[in-house]
This record gives structure tokens, C-alpha cells and sequence, in this order.
């Protein structure tokens, strides 16, 4: 299998999530090559490595290791909160709808959502927050702000509103966390660092999963005694893994090698949303289509739109009930570009829906 992995020769354009993406042959190779030895115990060289140098890349202390961006996000929640506190965070960000309520069970807290359309939300929600226990409401334990903001597509938050955020935040002693599963996205798009992007956090988790294509893991970073619990905790979520290593090799490699292409994904995103928003009018709007993802209206497409674009070769899934996502990842390519976009155009011919 070559690193451009071609969906279209496999008969398949799959955009439903950047997730989809397989290791590249030197990935693999890496996994073999390995050196490992027991991580619960800290002796895998490899793993030891990937944390230094992602806690490098995004200016922290130290990181951990963990299976996945869910499990990173649920043990960040326990090492800055206790029960019953409550969490800021945006009403459409994954830790409140997509980790099925792992918050509560894993940590004993409870959400106060916040309306976030746009990616973002008013950095007063933070002292309003704050003040809550004056008035008898569960007291804020913890900040959670989201970039790429998936629900709203992608949407990267500028270093200079992760400041904002970060300095409400200070000022009412709160510690804050950025689920960056797909820091990078944000970092390419805005022309700026991961390092800039987290500066304010107390902690971050990205994922090296998705588009960087390691075939599995994610990564929480922060200060090091911080990451002393999260090791913890990690261990009482059933994160402890052994020889490690063979599955941190890509994740290295995503870090060194992946980041610069993710440029590629975001020019076709962009270039598929020109095309939806002209053949489905206000499905999209192209102009916020900033990185890999584009999220259209479901009302604004036809009928029956996912199932007859399946049968048409190209997958794509939904968010929530009236939300359609498209992901571009790696394993997307020029030609995976052309066919999702021939088939686009050809559906909404065939329903007549080219107004």
C-alpha cells in the first residue's frame, strides 16, 4: 500500500471523518522497527520519546500517552476537578456531546453549556460562572475551550481568543483546557504554532489519530507534576499500556512528518464547500471553511442526500440531526477531491436542485 492511500481505486471516497486515515508505509515500518519495553512502568523508550516531544510541540513540561483524545479529555476533567463542580464549556464541544456523558460517570461533574455557534463563547460566561456558588449553584472547577471547534467546522480559535479565555480564567483562579484533538488543523490554518495555540491552557490533548494518520493514540500534556496524576489516572481508567512503543512509533513520525500536508486537506475542504454552497444554496458557507471539515445544513441538501451520495461511491455522516460532515484527511486525494465533487454536482442535477 503507498503512502497516498487512493480511496478512489478501493472504490470509495470516505469523508466521514479524518479518523479513517491508515498508517503511511514508513509508519509501519517504524512500528517494526520499534525498541519497547513496559510503559506502566516507564521503561518504553519509544513512548518516552513521543511525550517529549509532544510536550515540545505544544510548550508544555511533560505529556502522557493515552489510547485515545476521549480518554485524554476524561482524565483531564479529573485531575483539575473533584464532584460535583461544574465545567464551562460550549454546548456543541465533544466532551458534552460525543463522549457519552463519560464526565459524570468518570468524574462526577456536570456541564454548564454555553452557546457556542460560531466556534467560541462569550469570555463573560467565565465570571458569570465564577459567581455561581454566591448564589448557591455548583462551583466552577474547570474552562474548557475546543479548537478546531469541530460542530462549527472546523473553526480554529486565534492564539489572541485563546488569551482572552485564558486571562478570565486567571482572574477568577479557574484552571482551563483545550481539547485540540486537532490542534494542528488550527495551527496551519492561522499560520501560527501549537505552542501560541495552548500558551493560556493549563493542559491540552490533541490527537495523533487523526489527521496526522498514526493509527492510534492521543496525547494530554501540561505541567509535570500535573502529568504525574494524569499517569494516575490514566491507570485507574484502564490506560496503562505495556510495549507501547510499536504503536507510538507513527505517532512520532505524525508529529515529524504529517503537519505541513495538512495544508492539502484544508484547500480541498474549501474547494468541496465552493461547490456544495453552488449547487445547494445555503448548505454551506464556503468563506468560513477554514480547515478539513465542512459541515452543511442538512435541510438545504435533498432528500435522502447521505444514502443516495453512498450509492454513489463517496461516504459522508452526520453530527447531529441537522448537521452533514465532511472530513478531508490524507487519505483523500486529488482525485478523491474530483470524484466527491463530480458526484456532488451530478445529485444535484439528477434532483433537480441546482437553483
Amino acid at each position: 500500500m503507498s503512502d497516498s492511500f487512493d480511496t478512489v481505486l478501493d472504490g470509495i471516497v470516505d469523508l466521514r471523518s479524518d479518523t479513517l486515515t491508515v498508517p503511511t508505509s514508513a509508519m509501519r515500518q517504524a512500528m517494526f522497527e520499534a525498541v519497547v519495553g513496559d510503559d506502566v512502568y516507564g521503561e518504553d523508550p519509544t513512548v518516552r520519546r513521543l511525550e517529549a516531544l509532544a510536550a515540545q510541540a505544544v510548550g508544555k513540561e511533560a505529556a502522557v500517552y493515552v489510547p485515545s483524545g476521549t480518554m485524554g479529555n476524561q482524565i483531564a476533567l479529573r485531575v483539575h476537578t473533584r464532584p460535583g463542580v461544574e465545567v464551562l464549556c460550549g454546548e456543541r464541544m465533544h466532551v458534552r456531546q460525543y463522549e457519552r456523558a463519560a464526565g459524570a460517570q468518570n468524574a462526577g461533574v456536570q456541564f454548564r453549556s454555553v452557546p457556542d455557534e460560531n466556534g467560541v463563547y462569550d469570555p463573560a460566561f467565565v465570571f458569570e460562572a465564577s459567581e455561581a456558588v454566591d448564589y448557591h449553584l455548583p462551583p466552577l472547577g474547570l474552562v474548557w475551550i475546543e479548537n478546531t471547534h469541530m460542530a462549527s467546522g472546523g473553526t480554529p480559535l486565534s492564539p489572541e481568543t485563546v488569551a482572552v479565555i485564558a486571562e478570565a480564567c486567571r482572574v477568577c483562579g479557574v484552571p482551563l483546557h483545550c481539547d485540540g484533538a486537532r490542534i494542528f488543523n488550527a495551527a496551519v490554518a492561522l499560520g501560527c504554532s501549537p505552542t501560541e495555540l495552548s500558551a493560556g491552557c493549563d493542559t491540552i490533548m490533541f490527537c495523533l489519530s487523526k489527521g496526522l494518520c498514526a493509527p492510534v493514540g492521543s496525547i494530554l500534556a501540561g505541567s509535570a507534576a500535573l502529568m504525574e496524576v494524569a499517569r494516575d489516572a490514566r491507570s485507574r481508567l484502564g490506560g496503562g499500556m505495556r510495549q507501547a512503543g510499536v504503536i507510538a512509533a507513527p505517532g512520532i513520525l505524525a508529529l515529524q512528518t504529517m503537519v505541513d500536508r495538512l495544508s492539502e486537506d484544508h484547500a480541498r475542504a474549501r474547494h468541496f464547500a465552493e461547490v456544495l454552497a453552488d449547487v445547494y444554496p445555503g448548505s454551506v458557507d464556503p468563506e468560513k471553511v477554514c480547515t478539513n471539515i465542512v459541515c452543511a445544513r442538512k435541510d438545504r441538501l435533498s432528500p435522502h442526500f447521505l444514502s443516495r451520495f453512498a450509492s454513489r461511491g463517496v461516504r459522508a455522516g452526520m453530527i447531529d440531526a441537522r448537521t452533514v460532515r465532511f472530513v478531508f484527511h490524507k487519505d483523500v486525494n486529488e482525485a478523491g477531491l474530483a470524484r466527491a465533487v463530480r458526484e456532488v454536482q451530478a445529485l444535484a442535477a439528477e434532483e433537480n436542485c441546482n437553483f
